[in-house]
């Protein structure tokens, strides 16, 4: 990987060599993406992203889009890679999920700021709440968005306690949804390997 885990068109397949791997490749990306889902009571979501994730989105954007020239290569690359990690903090995807839609627009009304009230915590140290959707803006005056791109930034102090086995705990401190989890050890293994 060049630059700190960031991808470039090196790491990419081509649209040929991708369409004859795409079934083991796509296996390989669903199981290690079971290790990167932390659900927050019944509702919540996050999904941590890496250079493998991203790669997928990309591969899969360039596949469907049939783009095989350099620029369009770049465009994507653009887009995706910010949301790989720096080795400081963890990138994630929050996914507020609701099956009935009724029940979706009903709750959305009631979450506002609740990509703010999202916190992880590695054992020994504060909360640390995200830096949410820095690619644009999800709120409305009346309700959430129900998918927001959070960073979490970690002191080095919290990131070397991580590396060394400290639990992580995820949550939601808002009015209307509160709920926290321990980081299984799979989990918890997983994103300390996007740590320097």
């Amino acid at each position: 990987m060049s630059d700190m885990g960031k991808l470039s068109h090196e790491n990419l397949y081509s649209l040929e060599e991708y369409a004859r791997i795409r079934p083991e490749f796509r296996a390989q990306v669903m199981a290690h993406k079971k290790d990167r889902r932390v659900a927050i009571g019944e509702h919540a979501a996050l999904y941590f992203e890496d250079a493998l994730t991203m790669q997928y989105q990309v591969q899969e954007m360039l596949r469907i889009e049939r783009i095989f020239e350099a620029r369009g290569i770049q465009d994507e690359l653009d887009v995706y890679n910010p949301l790989i990690p720096d080795g400081q903090n963890w990138k994630a995807t929050f996914m507020m999920e609701y099956a009935d839609v009724e029940q979706r627009r009903r709750e959305l009304a009631r979450l506002i700021g609740v990509d703010q009230a999202l916190w992880v915590q590695v054992e020994g140290f504060d909360k640390v709440h995200p830096v949410a959707n820095e690619d644009l803006e999800r709120t409305t005056e009346d309700k959430t968005s129900s998918v927001h791109f959070v960073r979490f930034e970690l002191t080095p102090e919290m990131a070397a306690a991580a590396k060394g086995g400290a639990a992580i705990r995820a949550g939601i401190s808002h009015p209307a949804y509160s709920a926290e989890t321990v980081l299984d050890e799979n989990v918890r293994n997983s994103l300390v390997g996007d740590l320097h």
